[in-house]
C-alpha cells in the first residue's frame, strides 16, 4: 500500500483528532414546562421524569436558569441566536406559522456554527420562528417549496411542524415540502381530557367558500389549514422517530447538532392511550411521562451506540407553565410553576425560570449543581468556546460561555445581567439576587424590587429600603437595552429605533 506524505498523514490525523474531540450536541427544548414539572427540582410532584432526573443525575443542574422571553417565538429566537428577541421587530407576543422568519439571514445561530465547524446539523420539531409559503390561504401552491425556514439558517435537516398546533398550516414537512400537503381545513375540537383545552383531529373539511367562522385563537379569523394525515397526538412520537431515524443514517464520521424542540406540555393535553392515567396530576401528568418516555428513548439510543460521554445534552423549556396551573394546583396539588410567581406570559420567575441541565459526561461531573443566574441563551457562546472559536460582534450579543461552570472551573466563570421581558413587553433585571421590575406602559402596574436570595417567590417589593440598588439597576437596564448588548464588544444597535415599551428612557435613533 502507498504511503502517505508525513506532512498530509500529521493533517490528516490532526484534523480527526479534532473532529472526534468535538461533542455532538442534542439540544431538547420543551414548551410550556414548569420549573415544578421536573421530579428531581420538585420534590412534591404528582408524576415522574426519570429521563429528564437522569440528565440532573449524570450532569449539571442550573436552578437559577432562565428562557428568553416567556412565551414561544421569542425564546426560540434567544436559544439560537444568544441575542434577545425584543432587538428585533418582534417588541412583544409571538409570530402565527406564516410570516418572514426573525432570525435574519446572515444571523450565526447554533446550526450555522456548528455547521462551519463540520457537524451535520437537523432540527426536528415546532419551530414557531416564522416560515414564509407559496399563496395565500385557501389558494396555495404546494409544489412550491417553503422558504425562510430552518433550511436556510444552518439547519441541513428539517422535519417538523411551523408553529403551535392552534396556528395552522398543520402538515409534517420534510424539508421544503409536505408529502401530504395541509389542504383541508379544521377548527379547534373540544378535548375532554384535559382542563381548557382543545384538540386538532380528523374529521377535516374540504375548502370553505368563506372564512368567516372565527377560530378564537387571536392571530386570524377562519379555519385552520391542516393535512389529512394529521393528528395532534403524533406529534411527540413522531419527533421522536424521525430522530432516531436520522441518527442512523447520519454521517458517523461528522459530529451531530440536532435541534429537539418538542410540542408538549403545550396544548392539546393529549397523552397517547399507554399514558393516559398513570399520573396524579390528570392528563397533563400523563403527557409530561410520555413525554419524558420519549426522552428517554434518545437517552437510551446514544447508550446503545457509544454516544453518551461525549455527546453534550442541553434540556430546557421555552417558559413557565400555562395559564391551567392554578387549576392543576387546586384538582391535583401540583405546583408546575414550583415555588416561584405565576407562569407563562409572566414577568415574574415562574414565567421564565425553567428547568435547565447539560450532560455531557466527558467533561461534566456528575450531580453537580450550578446556582447563579444563567439564561438559555448563553448555550451560544458556551458552543463556540468549546469549538475554539470567537464570535463576531454581530453574533451571541447576550450570551456568555458557561465552559467555566461546566467543567468546574468556576472562577473563570464570567457573569453578566439577564433582562427579562414578559409577553406584553414589560421589562426587568437581573444581577446577582437582585430584580428589579419596571413598571407597565400603562402604569397599572409600578416597579418593584425583588432579592431572590431572601424572596425567591417575590411575594414582598422592598423597592423602598433599597433606592439605590434600584437606581443601579436601572441605568445597566437602561444600557443594556439601547447598547444592543450585554457582552462586551463592537457596536450591534437593536434592529429598531426606541418603542413605547421603553417608556423609562428618552426615544433614539440607530
Amino acid at each position: 500500500m502507498k504511503k502517505l506524505p508525513l506532512t498530509l498523514l500529521l493533517a490528516f490525523c490532526t484534523a480527526s483528532l479534532s473532529a472526534a474531540e468535538n461533542p455532538n450536541i442534542l439540544v431538547i427544548y420543551t414548551d410550556d414546562q414548569g420549573y415544578g414539572d421536573v421530579s428531581c427540582l420538585n420534590p412534591e410532584s404528582k408524576f415522574q421524569t426519570p429521563a429528564i432526573d437522569r440528565l440532573a443525575a449524570e450532569g449539571m443542574t442550573f436552578t437559577d436558569g432562565h428562557s428568553g422571553d416567556t412565551v414561544c417565538t421569542p425564546s426560540r429566537y434567544m436559544l439560537l441566536t444568544g441575542r434577545y428577541s425584543w432587538r428585533t421587530r418582534l417588541k412583544s407576543g409571538v409570530f402565527g406559522a406564516e410570516t418572514p422568519c426573525l432570525i435574519e439571514g446572515d444571523r450565526i445561530t447554533l446550526a450555522s456554527l456548528t455547521k462551519q465547524h463540520g457537524y451535520d446539523t437537523a432540527m426536528i420539531g415546532k419551530w414557531h420562528l416564522g416560515m414564509e409559503f407559496h399563496g395565500e390561504r385557501g389558494s396555495r401552491d404546494w409544489t412550491q417549496p417553503v422558504t425562510d425556514m430552518p433550511l436556510d439558517k444552518g439547519f441541513e435537516y428539517f422535519f417538523g411542524i411551523p408553529a403551535s398546533l392552534n396556528y395552522g398550516i398543520l402538515a409534517w414537512f420534510q424539508g421544503r415540502h409536505a408529502p401530504v400537503p395541509p389542504t383541508l381545513f379544521t377548527a379547534k375540537k373540544p378535548n375532554q381530557l384535559a382542563i381548557s383545552d382543545y384538540r386538532i383531529m380528523p374529521p377535516y373539511d374540504g375548502p370553505p367558500a368563506k372564512f368567516s367562522q372565527p377560530n378564537e385563537i387571536g392571530l386570524f379569523k377562519g379555519p385552520i389549514e391542516v393535512a389529512s394525515d394529521f393528528v395532534d397526538s403524533e406529534c411527540l412520537t413522531r419527533f421522536t422517530d424521525e430522530t432516531l431515524d436520522w441518527l442512523k443514517k447520519r454521517d458517523s464520521e461528522k459530529p451531530f447538532f440536532i435541534y429537539l424542540p418538542y410540542t408538549s406540555p403545550h396544548k392539546p393535553v393529549i397523552p397517547i392511550e399507554p399514558f393516559r392515567g398513570k399520573s396524579a396530576a390528570g392528563a397533563y401528568g400523563d403527557f409530561m411521562m410520555e413525554t419524558d418516555w420519549h426522552i428517554g428513548r434518545i437517552l437510551d439510543y446514544l447508550d446503545e451506540n457509544n454516544l453518551t460521554d461525549n455527546t453534550l445534552v442541553f434540556f430546557s423549556s421555552d417558559n413557565g407553565p400555562e395559564t391551567t396551573w392554578p387549576e392543576r394546583k387546586k384538582r391535583y396539588d401540583h405546583a408546575s410553576n414550583g415555588i416561584f410567581r405565576e407562569g407563562k406570559r409572566s414577568i415574574y420567575e415562574g414565567g421564565h425560570r425553567v428547568p435547565y441541565f447539560v450532560r455531557w459526561p466527558a467533561k461534566v461531573a456528575a450531580g453537580s449543581q450550578w446556582n447563579q443566574p444563567v439564561t438559555q441563551g448563553d448555550l451560544l457562546a458556551t458552543v463556540a468556546q468549546i469549538l475554539e472559536t470567537e464570535l463576531p460582534a454581530n453574533a451571541g450579543e447576550d450570551s456568555v460561555s458557561l465552559l467555566p461552570a461546566l467543567t468546574g472551573d468556576a472562577a473563570n466563570q464570567t457573569s453578566i445581567p439577564i433582562i427579562h421581558h414578559g409577553v406584553s413587553g414589560r421589562f426587568a433585571i437581573r444581577d446577582g439576587d437582585w430584580k428589579l421590575v419596571m413598571e407597565s406602559r400603562n402604569k397599572k402596574d409600578k416597579r418593584e424590587l425583588y432579592n431572590l436570595a431572601e424572596d425567591p417567590g417575590e411575594t414582598t417589593s422592598v423597592l423602598k429600603d433599597h433606592p439605590a440598588i434600584a437606581e443601579k439597576l436601572l441605568a445597566e437596564l437602561t444600557r443594556i437595552t439601547a447598547s444592543g448588548r450585554t457582552t462586551p464588544g463592537g457596536a450591534s444597535p437593536n434592529d429598531t429605533d426606541w418603542w413605547s415599551n421603553l417608556h423609562w428612557m428618552e426615544p433614539w435613533k440607530n
